[in-house]
C-alpha cells in the first residue's frame, strides 16, 4: 500500500474546524473583502508556520473561494509554504552585494554544517534554510536572518566559521 497525498475532497476540514479557531477572527475581518486573498494566506501562515491542505479547504469553504484557486496563488507566491518549517527558520541573501561577498561560500557551510539543502529542515526539526533575493542588509553582506518564536536575528559580514558558529549557538539556546 503506499501513501498518496490527500485530495482536497479528501482534507478533513470539517472536523477539523476547532483547529482552525485562530483563523476566526481573520476570516471575520478579511473573509468577505474582494481582492483579499493574500492578505487571508499570510495571516493563516503567520499563526500555523504554514499552509497545510486542511487549512486551504477551509478557508475555500468559509470564504467560498475554490480550493484550486487558493492552492494556485500560495504556490504562486514563493512567501508562502506548504510544509511545515523549523523552529529556526534562516534566510541566506543570494542579492548581488552578498553574492559578490560570498554568499554561494557560506550557502554551502550552511547546507553542509546542517546537512540540508536549500528549501529543507533538519531532521531534528531545528532549521529550516532558504535561499532568498535579499534582506536590505547590503552593508552587511553576506548577511543571513534567522526567524524564530523570539523574533528575527539579522548575521553580517559572514564567513564559514562564523555562520556555523552562529548557528551551533542557536541550537544550544534550545
Amino acid at each position: 500500500m503506499t501513501d498518496k497525498p490527500k485530495s482536497f475532497s479528501e482534507s478533513s476540514s470539517e472536523s477539523s474546524a476547532e483547529s482552525f479557531e485562530e483563523l476566526g477572527p481573520v476570516l471575520e475581518k478579511y473573509g468577505k473583502v474582494k481582492g483579499s486573498l493574500i492578505s487571508i494566506l499570510q495571516k493563516t501562515q503567520d499563526i500555523y508556520g504554514y499552509l497545510s491542505l486542511d487549512a486551504i479547504n477551509y478557508i475555500a469553504i468559509k470564504t467560498g473561494i475554490k480550493p484550486a484557486k487558493i492552492y494556485g496563488v500560495a504556490t504562486f507566491y514563493t512567501q508562502f509554504r506548504l510544509k511545515p518549517i523549523g523552529k529556526n527558520l534562516i534566510m541566506l541573501c543570494q542579492g548581488t552585494a552578498c553574492h559578490v561577498n560570498g554568499s554561494k561560500v557560506i550557502e554551502e557551510a550552511v547546507c553542509e554544517h546542517l546537512n540540508i539543502k536549500d528549501g529543507e529542515t533538519t531532521e531534528d526539526g531545528i532549521f529550516t534554510i532558504n535561499n532568498v533575493a535579499c534582506l536590505g542588509c547590503c552593508s552587511l553582506a553576506p548577511v543571513m536572518m534567522v526567524k524564530n518564536s523570539d523574533g528575527d536575528e539579522t548575521y553580517g559580514n559572514l564567513t564559514k566559521e562564523s555562520a556555523k558558529a552562529a548557528l551551533d549557538e542557536i541550537k544550544e539556546r534550545g
